[in-house]
C-alpha cells in the first residue's frame, strides 16, 4: 500500500438543543467507485454542534486508518468552522474544541488530508447517519451498522436531484461530463468518441482508435446453454468457474442486504449537454480489451474455480477456443501489447494470442481471479449443502468472504481497481488485451459503469469471450463490448 490511495471521509455532528442531546456521523467512501468503505456512528450524550461534528470528524479519520493506514484523505464537511479551523486559517479558542481538533490532527501527518466545505445538502450520508445515532439513543438502543440506511437513503436522495443523462451511453460519467458541459456552453469541440447515430466510429472506438469490426448482435450478449436451477426459485446462469451466477430471491435478506450495499456503490453522474457530444482532445484512450481465458475441465462442471485451488489448466475445448480467439485478434491487427494473470489457464491462453501477434506476455498479479477458500472446486449446489449459511451471506453482501478465508467481492474490487489504474496509467493511448477471470473482467465492466456490487450476478461472460473498456485521461470510461463470442462460431 502506498501513500497514492485515496479515500473520501464525510463526517458531521448534531445536537437537539445545541447543547443538547448529540451524535455524530462519518463515512469512508472510494473516491474512484463511490463504494461504502466503512461507516461510523454513536451517540454522545449532551453536547454541542460543533463538538459533535469534531468527534464525527475523528471517527471518520480513525475508520479510514483502520482500513489504509498510508493513505491520503480528502475530508468533506458542511460544518465551515471545522473546515477552517483543521486547515489552520481559523484559530480555534473554543476549549471544548481544541483537544478533538489535536486528536483529529493526530490521526494522519497533516500532509496527507485535506479539507473542503461542502453543502449541507451534499452531506446526507453522514448527516443520516448522525440523526440513526439520536434516534437509537431516545429508544435505548446503540446503533448498529446493520441497521441503518443511511447509503440508502442518501443515494435515493442524490439519484432525485440528479436529471437523467442527455448523452450517448458512456457518456455521462461525472468527470467527462462536467467537461463537455462547460465547452458545450462555450461552443466549442468537436466530437471524438461516438458518431451523433451513437456507434463507435469515432477516432476513439473500439479498439485501439479503429472503428468497431462488424458483429452480429446476438454475438455480443450470447448466453450459455446450460441453465442451472437454484433452490429458492432463482436460476444460475451456468457461469460458475469464478461466481455462482445466481440472483438473490425478491423479497429475501439476501436481497435486502445487497440492495444496501447497491445504493452506497453507485457513483451519482454528472448530466451531459444534449447538444454538441463534444469533448477536450485528452488523446487516445488506453483501450483494455479483456479476454476472458478458455474453458478447463472445471468449466463445464459449473466448479468454482478461483486463484486458491488446482489452477488448472485449459482442457481440449479450451486451447481451440485460444487459437480462435487468436486468429480473431490478429485478423483485427489492433493489440499492442498484452498482460495476463498468472494463473495457468490464463497464461495459456495469452502465450496462443501472442504467438500469432509477436509479442510478449507480462504476468499481472492484480489479475487473478477470486479466492474461493473452501469452495474451490465444488458446485454450486455442494457449496449449498455444506455451507449454506456462508453462501447465503455472500449472495446478500459484496464484503462477505467464502468459507475458509477466501476474498470477498469488495476485497477483489480494491485489487482490480489499483491493478486499472496502474495500467491505465503505463498503457495511456494504447491497446492492451488484458487475458483474465470473470470476476476480474466484470468488475472492470462494473466499476466503469457504476454499478452496484450484485450487478457481477447479472452479467453474462462466456469463456474465451471478449470485452472492451476504454479509458481517458479525465477518469471517465467507456464500455465498448461485452462478451463478445462469435469467434467461436466459425
Amino acid at each position: 500500500m502506498t501513500s497514492s490511495r485515496e479515500l473520501i471521509v464525510e463526517a458531521d455532528g448534531g445536537s437537539r438543543g445545541n447543547p443538547g442531546p448529540a451524535g455524530y456521523g462519518a463515512v469512508v467512501l472510494d473516491p474512484a467507485t463511490g463504494e461504502t468503505l466503512a461507516e461510523a456512528a454513536e451517540y454522545i450524550g449532551v453536547a454541542t454542534n460543533n463538538v459533535a461534528e469534531y468527534k464525527g470528524l475523528v471517527a471518520g479519520l480513525k475508520a479510514a486508518r483502520e482500513l489504509f493506514p498510508d493513505a491520503t484523505v480528502h475530508v468533506r464537511m458542511d460544518s465551515k468552522l471545522v473546515v477552517e479551523q483543521m486547515s489552520g486559517r481559523w484559530k480555534i479558542k473554543h476549549p471544548d474544541m481544541k483537544p478533538l481538533a489535536a486528536e483529529a490532527g493526530r490521526v494522519f501527518p497533516a500532509g496527507r488530508v485535506r479539507y473542503e466545505w461542502i453543502p449541507r445538502e451534499r452531506n446526507k450520508h453522514a448527516d443520516r447517519l448522525a440523526n440513526e445515532a439520536m434516534d437509537a439513543a431516545k429508544l435505548g438502543r446503540r446503533w448498529e451498522p446493520s441497521g441503518s440506511t443511511a447509503a440508502l437513503d442518501a443515494s435515493a436522495a442524490r439519484n432525485a436531484a440528479t436529471p437523467p443523462p442527455s448523452g450517448p451511453p458512456g457518456d455521462a460519467a461525472a468527470g467527462a461530463a462536467r467537461a463537455r458541459s462547460a465547452l458545450a456552453a462555450a461552443g466549442t469541440g468537436t466530437g471524438r468518441d461516438l458518431a451523433p447515430d451513437g456507434t463507435g466510429t469515432g477516432s476513439g472506438a473500439w479498439p485501439g482508435g479503429a472503428s468497431r469490426p462488424s458483429v452480429p448482435h446476438d454475438g455480443l450478449f450470447a448466453a450459455e446453454d446450460a441453465l442451472t436451477a437454484v433452490p429458492g426459485g432463482a436460476e444460475a446462469s451456468g457461469d460458475f468457474e469464478a461466481e455462482a451466477g445466481v440472483l438473490a430471491p425478491t423479497g429475501s435478506a439476501a436481497h435486502a442486504g445487497s440492495a444496501r450495499s447497491a445504493a452506497a456503490d453507485v457513483t451519482p453522474t454528472a448530466t451531459a449537454r444534449s447538444q454538441g457530444w463534444a469533448g477536450p482532445d485528452m488523446g487516445a484512450p488506453a483501450t483494455f480489451v479483456l479476454l476472458r481465458h478458455g474453458e478447463t475441465a472445471l468449466t463445464p462442471e459449473k466448479r468454482f474455480s478461483g486463484s486458491g485451488g488446482s489452477d488448472p489448466e485449459l482442457s481440449a475445448a479450451g486451447l481451440r477456443q485460444a487459437e480462435a480467439v487468436a486468429a480473431a485478434l490478429a485478423a483485427r491487427g489492433t493489440i499492442q501489447e498484452i498482460v495476463s494473470s498468472p494463473l495457468t489457464r490464463c497464461r495459456q491462453t495469452a502465450a496462443a494470442v501472442a504467438d500469432r501477434l509477436g509479442l510478449d506476455v507480462r504476468i499481472e498479479q492484480g489479475l487473478r481471479e477470486t479466492d474461493f477458500g473452501a469452495w474451490e472446486g465444488l458446485t454450486f449446489g455442494e457449496v449449498r449443502e455444506k455451507y449454506p449459511a456462508d453462501l447465503d451471506a455472500w449472495l446478500a453482501s459484496a464484503k462477505a468472504a467464502p468459507t475458509g478465508g477466501g476474498e470477498s467481492f469488495a476485497t477483489v474490487a480494491r485489487r482490480v481497481a489499483a491493478t486499472r489504474d496502474r495500467l491505465a496509467a503505463a498503457y495511456a493511448g494504447r491497446t492492451v488485451l488484458l487475458v483474465t477471470h470473470v470476476t476480474p473482467i466484470k468488475t472492470l465492466v462494473r466499476l466503469a459503469l457504476g454499478a452496484p456490487p450484485e450487478s457481477l450476478f447479472r452479467m453474462e461472460l462466456s469463456a474465451a469471450s471478449i470485452s472492451a473498456v476504454a479509458y481517458y485521461a479525465d477518469g471517465n470510461a467507456s464500455v465498448r463490448l461485452l462478451n463478445d463470442t462469435s469467434h467461436l462460431r466459425g
